[in-house]
């Protein structure tokens, strides 16, 4: 079954060859010229993937990533921020309300189609049953992609998820922050080294009390230790 691409963009000529490529490599493609009518169309619903332009001529596209990360139900729904500016506060806003990647205009087509494969490849959940304990307190269940605190479900992003599904994998392990970015990218990752630090803030401050777990080795990465 193809995946479902929605895009949130308010000009055609990048709607029309964001569909073209990414048809060209299986996916289906729906096109919004604003937010209201993404939105309308959200209510009923929900598709695999959401590029969403930052600067949309009605509602803010921080506000709608901030909608659907408030949203239990479609809370994980990975998003990849468009946007003309190319500072790295820009960056830095879009993934601490959420976003799961960035680009900045102008893109190469085919680097956008490999940002989206990226990010649908961190949103499957692995085929195998699997829960991972952590300071008896903190559930990951890898299998339904959730995580509980204290017995209470955690909304997560893709990107958070893996980030703290890999820190688990090893406990105790420094990781450093190009291993996370080559954990969560690989060879199509074009991301600024602090990328990793806004993932784990808004990780942590998710997990509340089990966030004491996640450690900062300074100058070289992070580790979960119990």
């Amino acid at each position: 079954m193809k995946k479902n691409i929605a895009i949130i963009e308010d000009e055609p000529d990048i709607v029309e060859l964001v569909t073209i490529h990414l048809a060209k490599s299986g996916f289906a493609v729906k096109g919004f010229g604003t937010g209201i009518d993404f939105l309308k169309y959200l209510e009923k619903n929900t598709p695999d993937l959401v590029i969403l332009d930052l600067m949309l001529p009605d509602i803010d596209g921080l506000e709608i990533c901030k909608m659907i990360r408030s949203k239990d139900e479609i809370a994980g729904l990975p998003i990849i921020m468009l946007t003309a500016k190319s500072e790295e506060m820009d960056k830095v806003v879009g993934l601490e309300i959420g976003a799961d990647d960035y680009i900045t205009k102008p893109f190469s087509p085919k680097e956008l189609v490999a940002r989206v494969k990226a990010a649908l490849r961190r949103h499957v959940p692995l085929r195998e049953t699997k829960k991972i304990e952590v300071g008896g307190i903190m559930t990951i269940d890898v299998t339904k992609h959730e995580v509980s605190v204290r017995g209470m479900k955690v909304e997560l992003t893709a990107t958070e998820f893996k980030i703290l599904e890999l820190l688990c994998s090893k406990k105790g392990w420094v990781f450093s922050r190009e291993k996370i970015l080559d954990y969560l990218w690989g060879d199509e990752k074009a991301v600024i080294d602090r990328t990793v630090d806004v993932h784990i803030r808004h990780l942590r401050e998710k997990i509340g009390d089990a966030s004491r777990f996640i450690k900062n080795v300074r100058g070289v990465g992070y580790k979960l230790e119990e």
